[in-house]
């Protein structure tokens, strides 16, 4: 019989679910980032092993939002909650819980959601740091499954797919292929891609002023040619993103088509031009003109 369960990542941002279910898949659905909210919408990875399929949905870092955008990416976590058959809290093995995770929680207990706890990040802490965390939680709920974790080398998370087993239910069918490994098309995969070699090679108040929008996506037998618009909200943003002679530019344009060739099989010609939108993220209408719609969370 076969089996299958939506399962939530959920956490603060930067605790590593992102890197968590890359991870699992052995596939790059998510971007990453040393960056805080570098996840802005929910994100779907499928995991199918023998008869028993994985839906896990990557969700925003749960944070007070301070505009528009914000409230978008908050909205997105909490609807993923609310469709989630068992929820994986990452937690940071090295802090204590938060008002955040202690948010989560309320929600588990409300809702009576199965949840595991994934305390990540264990190659970075001593046993004395990680047991005092774990301790700290098991005060607060009786979690079914508590895994310590590294999400980046991969150390005890086929133990955590383990524990995951029990969240599944019997089904007549699965939601997806066995084949599939996200619900992403090409151009949202190519657009985050993009927006992630932004991340890498800019700093301070910039990467989160950023909004990527893929205007033209053709595809022949031997090359992709994509022509993608990158939005910044300040003229300074611009120029620092398009660097002196445009060097920074291509460079964010030669990681991209790296990770895109790699992704794709085959060729590609990427085609990227630098747009100025005043403070687009603080307007509800321009942060749903540029991809982050309420429709797509549902």
């Amino acid at each position: 019989m076969k089996k299958t369960g939506f399962i939530a990542l959920v956490g603060r941002p930067n605790v590593g679910k992102s890197t968590l279910m890359n991870t699992i898949l052995g596939e790059k659905v998510a971007i990453v980032s040393h960056k805080p909210q570098t996840t802005r919408n929910r994100i779907l990875g499928i995991e199918t092993r023998g008869d028993d399929q994985y839906v896990f949905m990557d969700t925003p870092g749960l944070f007070n939002p301070r505009n528009s955008l914000g409230d978008y990416m908050v909205k997105a976590a909490n609807l993923t909650l609310k469709t989630a058959d068992a929820v994986i809290l990452v937690v940071d093995a090295g802090r204590e819980p938060g008002d955040v995770e202690k948010n989560v929680i309320k929600v588990l207990k409300n809702m009576k959601l199965p949840g595991a706890l994934a305390v990540n990040k264990i190659d970075q802490y001593d046993k004395e740091a990680i047991a005092k965390c774990i301790a700290s939680y098991a005060r607060l709920h009786a979690f079914e499954a508590v895994v310590p974790i590294s999400a980046r080398s991969g150390k005890h998370v086929d133990e955590l797919m383990d524990e995951c087993s029990r969240f599944l239910h019997e089904c007549e069918d699965w939601f997806y292929d066995a084949d599939d490994f996200t619900d992403q098309s090409m151009r949202q995969m190519a657009s985050e891609i993009i927006r992630e070699k932004i991340l890498r090679t800019t700093n301070k108040e910039v990467p989160h002023g950023v909004a990527v929008v893929i205007e033209e996506y053709k595809e022949t037998d031997s090359l992709v040619s994509i022509r993608a618009d990158i939005y910044v909200e300040k003229d300074s943003h611009k120029g620092i993103l398009v660097g002196k002679g445009g060097a920074n530019l291509k460079q964010i344009g030669t990681y991209a088509r790296e990770d895109l060739e790699k992704l794709l099989g085959t060729k590609v010609f990427l085609d990227l031009w630098v747009r100025v939108k005043s403070n687009w993220r603080e307007s509800a209408a321009m942060v749903t003109n540029l991809g982050y719609r309420d429709k797509d969370l549902t």
